[in-house]
């Protein structure tokens, strides 16, 4: 059974940074893809960043986080990372991995894997 584990969320001051790490557990991520997405209360949950997993990596992001966050792999070990700079109280969210097989790796593809969760909160 595949399982993805998240970690590393927080409270943090608007402005700060934080790094969310995601551990796949049966899967591979090497020309698959992992990704992490959001859900603030009362809102749908959007993607921010995903990842395919080969040499290139190439990335994917929505706009509210171009320039501010930045998604890497550690290929080898089935890890994404997510680094979140200049944080703003809109970033407030539960941050969710996602994986899925294939290399179709778009916010609205179907991501059939999903982690629990971890919760980061901005304070203004």
């Amino acid at each position: 059974l595949v399982s993805l584990a998240e970690s590393g969320g927080g409270s943090v001051e608007a402005g700060r940074s934080l790094r969310l790490s995601c551990v796949a557990s049966r899967f591979t991520l090497r020309n698959n893809c992992m990704g992490w997405f959001r859900q603030a209360p009362g809102k749908k949950r959007e993607g921010v960043a995903s990842i395919y997993g080969d040499r290139n990596g190439r990335t994917w992001y929505a706009d509210s986080v171009k320039d501010r966050f930045t998604i890497s792999q550690a290929t080898i070990e089935n890890t994404v990372y997510l680094h979140m700079n200049s944080l703003k109280p809109d970033d407030t969210a539960v941050y969710y991995c996602a994986a899925r097989v294939g290399s179709d790796c778009a916010f609205i593809a179907d991501y059939r894997f999903w982690g629990e969760g971890t919760q980061v909160t901005v304070t203004s």
